[in-house]
């Protein structure tokens, strides 16, 4: 999908002010959300009395593993008999509960504690699996630029793609963000997150 992309080289100022931003933002929305996580964790576990949290392995900078963590949405042990999947639309494994909180995002308010601990970041490309990283990368080796920078929460692909947009091309969205990245385009998708990644139904 391209020929080339420049080195993603914040300087040291920027790398230390968009910490600051994850962390401080992290905490406040931590604290302000709390009432939402706690209902939505009884939600959880008075629909099927399963577990409430979802912990998954995912790439961040580098390649560096770690465990992301979200609220479950699916029926348990949702890929037991499939192995690693991408969700796609209108997945019959998503709970009833878990459809109205994919649809609010309410389900992506755990993954504050994976920024506050510095394993993302609020805005950067969607962290993936590995197994599904390298079958990728297999057709598309491009695919392995958007490591140079950490996963997020949100993010230029989520913003100006939809839940059908190619996988190719939200790899090229990625990769116009990683490299024409400043504070500046931080701050825009993070605004626009909350009026459009929210509300949004092609949002994904």
């Amino acid at each position: 999908p391209i020929l080339r992309i420049n080195k993603y080289g914040p300087s040291e100022v920027e790398k230390i002010v968009k910490r600051f931003i994850d962390i401080l933002g992290s905490l406040v929305l931590l604290i302000l959300t709390s009432p939402i996580m706690l209902s939505t964790a009884i939600a959880i576990k008075i629909q099927d009395g399963g577990d409430v949290f979802y912990k998954q392995i995912r790439l961040s900078k580098d390649g560096k593993e770690f465990r992301i963590i979200k609220f479950r949405s699916m029926v348990m042990n949702a890929e037991k008999n499939t192995g690693a999947v991408l969700a796609k639309e209108n997945d019959d494994r998503i709970t009833k509960v878990g459809k109205f909180i994919r649809k609010t995002r309410f389900d992506e308010l755990p993954q504050l504690i994976n920024i506050l601990k510095g394993e993302m970041s609020f805005v950067g490309p969607r962290p993936e699996r590995p197994e599904i990283y390298d079958e990728i990368c297999e057709t598309m080796p491009e695919f392995r630029y958007r490591l140079v920078v950490k996963a997020r929460l949100t993010g230029y692909a989520q913003i100006y793609g939809k839940y059908n947009t190619s996988l190719r091309d939200k790899l090229l969205l990625d990769l116009y963000y990683i490299e024409n990245w400043t504070l500046g385009l931080d701050i825009k998708i993070l605004i626009l997150t909350v009026v459009k990644g929210f509300i949004n139904k092609n949002a994904y």
